[in-house]
């Protein structure tokens, strides 16, 4: 039973890498523009850059883990 639910949460192909990808990026930037309202200025500019360069660099490991894992 948990092994089929476990199952879900396993990205197997790159659209599905793309997908989840997508879904971070969408947060990154949401976070990025409370901090460009929280923190005016140049703070806020820098805080907002640094959170889509974090999904960039998941998004490269998680490319590199699908590519790797299952040969596409």
């Amino acid at each position: 039973m948990w092994s089929r639910v476990s199952r879900l949460f396993v990205i197997k192909t790159k659209f599905e890498a793309f997908v989840v990808i997508y879904g971070l990026g969408t947060g990154a930037v949401e976070r990025g523009l409370h901090y460009l309202h929280d923190y005016p200025g140049v703070g806020g500019k820098l805080l907002f850059a640094v959170c889509p360069l974090a999904v960039f660099m998941a998004g490269a490991r998680i490319l590199d883990s699908v590519e790797r894992s299952y040969g596409d």
